[in-house]
């Protein structure tokens, strides 16, 4: 991995491609232990080198021009109300 630097919206892209995969993983639910997932130990090392390889992964899909944070609604078809809508990132 390179070490060049993100810009403040490519690190903000790379925070949202990586808690998207997260949620899509594991549930909303699941984000306090993500938390201590995300920890280093003393020597600087991951506590979950899974966690951590997934941020890198994220951060490379960021800076190829991957990641679509635009906001789109959805009209919902398989519900009775059809007034309903959906948002998704």
């Amino acid at each position: 991995m390179s070490n060049d630097k993100l810009s403040e919206k490519q690190g903000y892209l790379a925070m949202f491609a990586f808690l998207d995969e997260l949620y899509s993983k594991y549930g909303y639910s699941q984000l306090g232990s993500l938390l201590g997932s995300m920890t280093f130990f003393p020597d600087g090392s991951p506590v979950d080198d899974a966690i951590w390889n997934d941020w890198l992964r994220a951060i490379e899909k960021v800076k190829s021009d991957q990641v679509d944070a635009t906001l789109t609604l959805k009209h919902l078809t398989d519900q009775s109300d059809n007034n309903d809508t959906d948002c998704h990132p």
